[in-house]
């Protein structure tokens, strides 16, 4: 009898996507740095906002990138329990709407 393992995470395996989804990160970490900045040298309220906006922006995009590389990587895998892992990313991906 031969027992198949199946997993019901993911963990993203696609080296390019990752650095892409790492970079948008860095990006994003530089973008915190200016808000705070800003806020020290006492800019105006638009201009803070519109840069925390940018932050914003930045961390959903990678965020559905992340879930979305995920999802691609889950429905070509066999070693995966589709239902139950597009279920989570599903709901990770309603968790940033």
């Amino acid at each position: 009898m031969t027992m198949t393992m199946t997993t019901t995470t993911h963990i993203l395996q696609d080296q390019e996507q990752l650095n892409a989804i790492a970079k948008r990160m860095k990006r994003a970490h530089g973008q915190m740095g200016a808000v705070i900045r800003m806020l020290e040298d006492d800019r105006s309220c638009e201009e803070i906002v519109t840069q925390m906006a940018a932050v914003g922006k930045a961390i959903n995009t990678a965020a559905f990138k992340l879930i979305a590389a995920s999802l691609k990587e889950c429905i070509e895998e066999a070693t995966v329990d589709r239902e139950v892992v597009t279920e989570k990313l599903q709901k990770l991906f309603l968790s940033l709407a």
